[in-house]
């Protein structure tokens, strides 16, 4: 059923009776259900660190209808954190930036090291192709080195349409066993086979590690923003995520100095550089995943162990992490962390329209920047540049877009905007792909066409905001943890199609496809306006029906509807 026949359904049963001058006058949350403006008598059950003195806005369950409501709905789902939710508990401002500081050096930081994880082994292969990785495997290069290598592009084919497949299952089997189980057992597997790539002799070994590697990563993302959601308010979370992701652009720093003195070592017990690459790093990998197991606990009340005996918080403090992220988002208790999703839940979440204008432009976005990237290593050495020049020259980048990441994703926090702010990003490629495609010197000029690649991949990612933004228009844990499979399987479905723009009868200058790349942009710009104008239509449409019903109806709808999510007449859409 349909919000809007929800609502009519709402009216038909229980017909508006009260003039609109004896109606309350109630403000929208994103998570729960209207709250009432000016209640004043229950600001004293806030929590000191309210300022601004809004205390339903702070705290939804100082409603008693909102509190009862949802301490049915955690007991109802033996929600891991229930005996620690109050309504009623306070504390100040200070002990809760505190409390952030240190989730951000236990939590955040050890997602990023796992992330870390994740980048050496998905990424090395760039750094492989910059030696003789191609020639020494007998893969298709047509004796050129810029030529369009179709054994090593139709690789990366295999490893994301893998990585795509592998996408919801590892999602469902993170939420059965709990992603303090999972994740940590990802990363050990596929670092094993990662290490295995030092053996490999020839084409069939190069698509077998590919395939493998995409089916073991698959899911990872999602999976640790479904841990960070556990200990983070969804206005923290874009912030942690944009950290999660400079990890990937420090990753490639850290590696390219690597692979400068790994790539140095081709001779030593007769191996080739990049054998000694892939053995070592993976081998790193290997070590961050058993840490992994001891680094992870599944939820704020689940710190101790016996390698842990006093855990991370105070018994007071273990109230305040839970408490602060429950007054966030209520629905963030409505599963335990080793609940599986049902196929109902599954359903429901994948044909939810209102996320598929995020998952669009997951498929769109990040395709303008991927052909340049992946082949940023070929393009340098096809314009002179030696095999170990070419590792630290995309250090720069790197750097850069580590800075434009932090910075798009904290001017989303201050504005509260996330579509225009996101926005950005294909702003800035736009007239880069123009001078890829018009300017003279494209892939002529050494250093101007490095200058160029260079500011092109110095771009603002707003993948962290889109990220979080998904989770948050989801307003369900099973929703959440769908549709985050559903945005990651988007942007790696658009990764595939990416590697399809450049072909070899367009080569060696890619006109045809830069200029794919400019209407594909245009077309994310496009997609981003498109958002933003739904989610205004779409929230307008649900206030319609909303503050057609009096307040008894409202509280009888918050209290008896079968709806969940998004889906909710009482949830407003972030955009």
């Amino acid at each position: 059923m349909s919000n809007a026949e929800e609502g009519k359904r709402g009216e038909h049963l229980h017909p508006p009776t009260a003039k609109l001058d004896d109606k309350v006058l109630y403000e929208e949350t994103t998570f729960s259900g209207p709250l009432p403006r000016g209640a004043a008598t229950f600001t004293s059950a806030t929590s000191d660190s309210d300022e601004d003195g809004d205390a339903f806005h702070k705290n939804p369950f100082l409603d008693p209808d909102v509190a009862e409501h949802w301490s049915n709905v955690y007991e109802k789902s033996t929600y891991e954190c229930r005996a620690e939710f109050d309504p009623a508990f306070t504390w100040t401002e200070e002990e809760e930036k505190k409390l952030v500081r240190r989730l951000d050096w236990r939590v955040c930081l050890w997602a990023c090291i796992m992330f870390f994880g994740l980048q050496v082994d998905r990424g090395n292969l760039v750094q492989a192709v910059s030696d003789n990785f191609l020639s020494d495997l007998h893969l298709n290069t047509n004796g050129k080195i810029y030529a369009f290598c179709y054994d090593y592009n139709f690789g990366n084919v295999i490893f994301l349409f893998s990585f795509l497949l592998a996408e919801l299952p590892s999602q469902l089997v993170s939420k059965k066993i709990g992603p303090d189980r999972w994740i940590p057992m990802q990363i050990t597997l596929w670092s094993i086979v990662a290490m295995s790539q030092c053996a490999i002799q020839g084409k069939k070994g190069f698509y077998a590690t590919r395939s493998i590697l995409g089916l073991l990563e698959g899911g990872f993302i999602p999976d640790i923003v479904l841990w960070l959601s556990y200990f983070y308010t969804s206005r923290e979370l874009p912030i942690r995520l944009s950290y999660f992701w400079t990890t990937l652009s420090a990753t490639t720093i850290v590696t390219s100095i690597l692979a400068f003195a790994l790539l140095h070592m081709r001779g030593v017990a007769g191996w080739a550089g990049w054998r000694w690459l892939f053995l070592i790093e993976g081998l790193i990998t290997f070590l961050v995943g058993v840490a992994s197991f001891f680094m992870m606990p599944a939820s704020a009340v689940q710190t101790k162990a016996w390698y842990r005996p006093n855990g991370w918080f105070t018994e007071r403090e273990v109230k305040i992490v839970v408490n602060r992220v429950l007054r966030d988002d209520p629905s963030k208790g409505d599963m335990h962390n080793r609940q599986a999703v049902t196929p109902r839940r599954l359903w429901n979440a994948a044909k939810d329209y209102d996320l598929w204008p995020l998952y669009a432009i997951g498929l769109v976005a990040y395709i303008p920047q991927s052909p340049v990237n992946t082949y940023i290593t070929l393009t340098l050495k096809s314009v002179g540049f030696s095999t170990f020049n070419t590792n630290l020259l995309t250090i720069p980048s790197s750097a850069a877009h580590i800075i434009t990441l932090l910075l798009i994703t904290r001017l989303s926090e201050w504005t509260n905007e996330r579509t225009l702010v996101s926005m950005l990003q294909p702003i800035w490629t736009l007239p880069c792909l123009i001078a890829l495609r018009f300017w003279p010197g494209s892939l002529h000029q050494a250093w101007g066409t490095y200058a160029l690649v260079s500011v092109l991949l110095s771009y603002p990612y707003c993948h962290a905001i889109l990220v979080a933004w998904t989770s948050k228009n989801s307003n369900n844990v099973g929703a959440r943890s769908v549709s985050a499979a559903l945005y990651n399987m988007s942007v790696q479905l658009g990764n595939i199609c990416a590697n399809f723009i450049y072909r070899t009868d367009d080569k060696p200058l890619y006109h045809r496809g830069n200029r794919n790349l400019i209407i594909i942009n245009l077309l994310s710009i496009g997609l981003f306006l498109f958002t933003k104008a739904y989610y205004i239509w779409r929230n307008k449409q649900k206030a319609r029906i909303w503050n057609a019903l009096t307040p008894e109806q409202q509280r009888e709808y918050k209290v008896n509807t079968k709806l969940e999510g998004s889906r909710r007449l009482d949830f407003r859409f972030a955009h």
